[in-house]
């Protein structure tokens, strides 16, 4: 058994339970080594307390998790199987309390579950996975790293193509199609180009709307790279813009610098949302941040930690998040100026390394 479950078998012997079942194909992944998208079929990782685990998989993906799972016992269903029963004789019948992951779980789901296991206690694993994967490996933070250039590349490519007269969805589908040029698996999210007064919305859609000379342009976009996400923000300026738009790109850049800067093991959360905050109040944008300064950042594009002003939790070395101050002006336009950065022991690494100067472009 690899180290990660070793990790959860520890923690199910101190909470006293039974067996863990893991549902979520992105935490099978991570347990595992096995990555698929199962769609409606079933897909469990059942780990037994002091016991080797075992994976019930569709049966047109079992070749595919014997090459790639560290778990050596698979057990696979039809199209036209009960998984449920299968999954039924093949759990411990000793047990009496199952782990499983409620946030993943649909009621349905559960309620099948529940009907088919019959055990007298069903607990939430979800604070072991999250605190696992808070703290990324030095094999994950690179990942993440490759990530991010990626991305920078796609925003290199797709800047280049910015002239006034151009649409924002035009912009959006040459870096899409450079993402996947370069490598990436495909977006994390769904990109995000806003031109002009757009700018001002924090999740504002891109459509045929044209790029103009003399205005803010926002770009937001991130991609996949072997499993992990990146998350990228830069605000540029198309030709020569006002100077209150100025003033709000000078605002937001030194709110993002001063919570970089106060990043390091042992602060909290709620401190570096707390420093970018008071930075753009301090300049007269307070209200106009209205958001949090960050997120969580690994598998998912969105993760533990949240960052804003009352989450006192303690950053840890090994954690990566976002760090995304904003203000967004109606009428004048938005900006918003978003780095992923690495806790290390001697405070941060930040791993987006794209130009945050204003830049002119098109």
């Amino acid at each position: 058994m690899n180290s990660r479950i070793n990790n959860l078998q520890a923690w199910m012997s101190e909470q006293q339970l039974d067996a863990m079942l893991i549902t979520s194909p992105k935490h099978v992944y991570y347990l595992t080594g096995f990555a698929t998208d199962p769609h409606e079929r079933f897909l469990g990782l059942l780990i037994p307390r002091g016991e080797e685990p075992l994976m019930l998989v569709p049966a047109l993906d079992y070749e595919a998790a014997h090459a790639a799972s560290s778990v050596q016992s698979i057990h696979t269903h039809d199209d036209t199987d009960n998984p449920y029963e299968i999954l039924r004789k093949l759990i411990p019948g000793n047990v009496k309390s199952l782990g499983v992951e409620k946030e993943h779980l649909s009621v349905s789901k559960y309620e099948t579950l529940i009907g088919v296991i019959g055990a007298g206690s069903y607990v939430d694993i979800g604070l072991p996975l999250r605190e696992m994967r808070a703290i990324k490996s030095p094999e994950e933070a690179e990942r993440m790293r490759r990530a991010v250039r990626l991305v920078e590349d796609a925003l290199r490519a797709g800047i280049a193509k910015v002239k006034p007269g151009v649409t924002e969805i035009e912009i959006v589908a040459e870096l899409e199609y450079q993402m996947k040029k370069l490598g990436a698996q495909g977006p994390s999210f769904d990109t995000m180009v806003l031109a002009g007064a757009k700018s001002a919305l924090p999740h504002g859609h891109p459509d045929g709307t044209i790029i103009r000379e003399g205005e803010l342009l926002l770009f937001d976009l991130g991609v996949y790279s072997d499993g992990y996400a990146s998350d990228i923000t830069r605000t540029f300026a198309v030709g020569d813009i006002s100077d209150d738009a100025k003033r709000i790109y000078d605002t937001v850049l030194n709110g993002n610098l001063r919570a970089i800067e106060a990043i390091r093991p042992g602060v909290t959360f709620g401190s570096l949302d707390r420093a970018a905050r008071e930075t753009i109040a301090s300049a007269g944008y307070g209200p106009q941040f209205n958001h949090r300064l960050g997120h969580g950042l690994g598998m998912d594009i969105h993760e533990y930690p949240s960052i804003h002003g009352n989450n006192e939790d303690l950053l840890r070395e090994g954690m990566i998040f976002t760090v995304e101050p904003g203000v967004y002006v109606p009428g004048v336009g938005g900006v918003r100026i978003e780095d992923d950065v690495l806790v290390i022991a001697s405070g941060v690494e930040v791993l987006t390394t794209f130009p945050k100067t204003l830049t002119v472009i098109g």
